[in-house]
């Protein structure tokens, strides 16, 4: 099992703007330093809790910061960008990376960023696939492209001098494009099915409910069938909130306590689900009523902490029950203690994993 990094990222909205991002960018250096395969940067525009506003542009500050991670936009919001934007930007990401790029789309889900870019009542889920459709068009295709559609039109021919280069779009380092993945929330998601069918990886949320994670594999599954291809566990990443600690005392403050970042995190998390009228994700059986999703049962229910021999029995019961998986993405949360925050993750790298692979490797033999 591989190890990777997603952060939203999701910081009390009264800290400095400057400090978190500073923060975020530490983070990824570090996973870089400490081994973690990859890392995703998700993007809000509207919410001051969660701070990087394009993914795109904050992975470009990482480029010389890192070595050898693979940096993943976690994710683009298809529908708030222009297709040929994306495209530009994305295939222009990947040269400057030589290849180290994951391309995470999504069709976004902050409701403030829907009303801020004029969508919030369009038909976001077929933007997003006009959207990519248009982004693979142009990156498959040569100028002038002519590409029509319901929410955009992409057309360089009225002004098009090939002989200068002009009304051509770059296209990508990787070829034909950077792999392509996609994070998945809703349980038993036909998203996956069709995700798996065009050859796109699927990130199950931090923030699901090991019942419904494990329903996304069979749906990949499905998809993968579909078009005669191999379901492989390697390509299935799975995120999850865990805190590593050198003794249980200060894993149980600082993972659940009163004043612990992953409580603020799942306080914020729960209020924009359930606002949006998802209470279902957060539920461990479809029947439970509304009124039992506390913020102590989330917690209790979601957050893996411990020290390190207690987290790979957690971490290992985990996957006893969603099934096998190829990469644990470690969900970055606020450092309210800078210090915790980087033992947690340099714990997780040089503990807790060789020990999962180690029991892993014994287990299949």
């Amino acid at each position: 099992m591989k190890l990777g990094f997603f952060t939203m990222p999701l910081h009390p909205p009264t800290r400095n703007y400057t400090e978190v991002l500073k923060e975020d960018r530490e983070a990824i250096i570090l996973a870089d330093q400490l081994g973690y395969e990859e890392a995703y940067v998700g993007e809000h525009v509207t919410d001051l809790a969660e701070p990087v506003t394009s993914c795109i542009a904050f992975l470009a500050t990482l480029i010389d910061a890192t070595k050898r991670i693979k940096l993943g936009t976690g994710t683009v919001n298809m529908p708030n960008n222009h297709p040929a934007a994306v495209a530009a930007s994305i295939a222009m990401l990947d040269h400057l990376l030589e290849g180290r790029l994951i391309f995470g789309i999504s069709p976004g889900g902050l409701k403030s960023d829907m009303e801020a870019f004029g969508n919030l009542d369009a038909d976001r889920l077929a933007m997003f696939v006009e959207s990519i459709d248009m982004v693979l068009k142009i990156w498959s295709t040569d100028a002038p492209y002519n590409l029509t559609g319901k929410y955009w039109n992409v057309s360089t021919e009225r002004t098009m001098n090939l002989a200068i280069g002009q009304g051509r779009i770059p296209k990508p380092y990787q070829k034909p494009h950077p792999p392509i993945v996609v994070t998945v929330v809703a349980p038993f998601s036909k998203g996956v099915v069709a995700a798996a069918e065009r050859g796109w990886s699927p990130i199950s949320a931090n923030f699901l409910q090991p019942a419904w994670v494990a329903s996304h594999w069979p749906m990949y599954a499905k998809g993968c069938a579909n078009v005669g291809r191999a379901a492989l566990t390697a390509d299935w990443r799975v995120a999850k909130s865990i805190f590593v600690a050198d003794d249980e005392a200060t894993a149980q403050r600082y993972g659940k306590g009163p004043d612990s970042p992953y409580r603020f995190y799942f306080k914020q998390m729960t209020t924009k689900l359930i606002g949006n009228g998802r209470p279902d994700l957060f539920k461990g059986e479809k029947d439970m009523p509304d009124s039992a999703i506390t913020l102590d049962y989330v917690m209790d229910s979601l957050v893996i902490c411990g020290t390190p021999n207690s987290v790979v029995d957690q971490l290992l019961a985990f996957r006893e029950r969603v099934g096998d998986f190829g990469t644990l993405i470690y969900a970055g949360h606020d450092w309210a203690d800078k210090k915790l925050g980087r033992r947690s993750m340099e714990l997780m790298a040089t503990e807790v994993m060789p020990r999962i692979n180690k029991a892993i490797g014994v287990a299949a033999a």
